[in-house]
């Protein structure tokens, strides 16, 4: 199993965007992101690490797999 750690929330936007998310504004600490077709929008918090629980969450929400999502990370 693929390893979840030291991943911003800065970084987790880059590679929900190249999935295809868009941003779509920001709520205090949160980027909101939204994807046609999708009925789930994602809350990224903007934090310097993200909790692996937290991210976890995210890639589930997204439709991702773990190892996916770490691929877009490179």
């Amino acid at each position: 199993m693929a390893r979840l750690a030291n991943v911003s929330g800065r970084g987790a936007v880059k590679a929900f965007e190249k999935a295809g998310w868009q941003r779509a504004g920001q709520v205090g600490s949160h980027l909101m992101l939204v994807k046609a077709g999708v009925k789930v929008n994602l809350s990224v918090p903007q934090h310097k690490e993200l909790s692996v629980g937290t991210l976890r969450a995210l890639i589930r929400h997204s439709g991702l797999k773990v190892e996916e999502f770490l691929s877009l990370l490179k």
